[in-house]
């Protein structure tokens, strides 16, 4: 496969999209599948054109909206059974942030349980009842990331699947 042949170039930028998309689950600003299926558009869009091609830019879209509606709906209605708000989760995503700006690499996962931990000792008034929710609600978290990154291997299983068979 020469470099210089668009049809390479455009299954090189769609690999990395479809890698950044995976590295986005767990990167705060990477939008983890809509990169895992704009990767996929543009190799159906810019590749040769094939019917095999539209096929699984349609499998991808499903996986794609499927993974997000899921991710969202699955942990949400687990952490409303347990009772955690959601502004628990707005207030450990916004300290997560702040934290992996601070303390690089590990500040994320140490500013968002802390931000959960603080908001749910603040709303239950005991360090005992604060601790299973926020375990709770890291649970959720993790959940929903696990979600997103198995869709976006489903994603880039089936561009791998397409590009080996188109």
């Amino acid at each position: 496969m020469d470099v210089t042949e668009t049809g390479a170039v455009v299954s090189v930028v769609a690999a990395l999209a479809i890698l950044a998309g995976l590295a986005g689950v767990v990167v705060p600003g990477l939008p983890a599948l809509p990169l895992c299926w704009g990767g996929v558009l543009v190799w159906a869009l810019f590749g040769d054109a094939d019917a095999g091609r539209w096929l699984v830019l349609a499998a991808a879209t499903v996986v794609a909206l499927g993974g997000t509606v899921v991710k969202y709906a699955w942990p949400g209605r687990n952490l409303k059974r347990a009772g955690v708000p959601t502004s628990t989760l707005l207030v450990g995503a916004l300290l997560g942030l702040v934290g992996f700006f601070v303390i690089p690499v590990v500040g994320l996962v140490i500013g968002f349980v802390g931000g959960i931990f603080l908001m749910e000792r603040l709303r239950l008034g005991d360090t005992r009842l604060a601790w299973p929710a926020t375990k709770r609600a890291v649970g959720a978290a993790g959940l929903s990331m696990l979600i997103e990154f198995l869709s976006g291997v489903v994603i880039g299983a089936l561009w791998v699947s397409g590009l080996i068979l188109t």
